[in-house]
């Protein structure tokens, strides 16, 4: 199972090292053409989008964290086939703890319920969470460390985190590193910023329809871009539009099939039945509209694992 560079998140979070923090995000792409292996039938992936994000201050040291991300994925699963929508809604619900002047930690619970929303149960229902811990180095470095676990239909899955967040003197460059989850390095020219990015997902879905076979999709994506981003109303709203390749693999597997467990790039016990041929990347264009709200206190952060 190609797990190599995968999770749920595609959700920022409010933690404290940037001086800005991702309030909402709406993003819609499309890929052009997806081959399926060993056939002459291609499909397309129009995805749409939405994160909200929603901080609460509890005390000097502590915020709450609230939000929720909706996302939906329209494809042919098999060649020839009608067209399906794969639904996930993610709450977030967790705490980031501020404990000196360099330690801080980030703790986040993430239920959902992802499926064709045909037919939802409890079946469709999952429970994730991550925790991270953050060193800040010096005023243009910190460090991050964790942990993310989730229940999925293809079963247990896990990965450690290791990343960073660097910002140059004069503010121009910027990295913003959480692997083997995400990577994006910008440099921003005042009005206009230009850059690259990639991000690893991984996710299950249940398809719920009646008088169809009880199966579930496994989602494998990696996604590699660069981005040309608009910086209007004084930094608050960030206009990107994004050209890149999704690797974009959806296989599908009866329900009940599942791996001993995943960490990171490796698969222990897997010996499913793939029913759907290989869905090959592609190249996508994405539009995104983000509200970003700058904070007062400088080095404070959007952590995005």
């Amino acid at each position: 199972m190609k797990k190599a560079l995968l999770l749920t998140l595609f959700l920022p979070f409010c933690c404290f090292s940037q001086n800005y923090v991702d309030l909402l995000r709406i993003g819609y792409g499309q890929t052009f053409n997806n081959d399926f292996e060993n056939s002459d039938s291609s499909t397309q992936v129009r995805s749409f989008e939405a994160d909200l994000t929603f901080p609460i201050e509890l005390n000097k040291n502590n915020v709450l964290i609230t939000g929720a991300a909706f996302s939906r994925n329209n494809l042919q699963l098999f060649p020839e086939a009608e067209f399906t929508s794969l639904l996930s809604t993610t709450l977030k619900l967790g705490v980031v703890s501020t404990y000196n002047e360099k330690w801080s930690s980030t703790l986040v619970l993430l239920p959902k319920i992802a499926s064709d929303y045909k037919n939802i149960s409890g079946d469709d229902f999952y429970m994730g969470a991550f925790a991270i811990l953050k060193l800040k180095k010096s005023e243009n470095l910190i460090y991050r460390f964790g942990a993310y676990a989730s229940a999925e239909a293809f079963g247990i899955f896990s990965t450690p985190i290791f990343g960073w967040y660097y910002l140059s003197p004069n503010g121009r460059f910027e990295m913003d590193m959480s692997l083997p989850i995400s990577a994006d390095m910008n440099y921003c020219m005042g009005a206009t910023t230009i850059g690259i990015d990639y991000f690893g997902i991984g996710r299950s879905f249940n398809i719920t329809e009646d008088n169809t076979p009880e199966v579930y999709v496994d989602l494998s994506s990696l996604d590699f871009a660069s981005y040309i981003q608009f910086n209007t109303l004084g930094n608050s709203v960030l206009l990107r539009a994004k050209f890149g390749y999704s690797s974009n693999d959806y296989e599908v597997y009866p329900q009940g099939q599942e791996i001993d467990f995943g960490l990171s790039a490796f698969s222990f016990g897997d010996d499913r039945t793939q029913l759907n041929p290989k869905v090959r990347g592609g190249l996508f264009l994405k539009f995104e509209a983000i509200y970003r709200f700058q904070l007062k206190k400088e080095n404070e952060e959007t952590d995005s694992p």
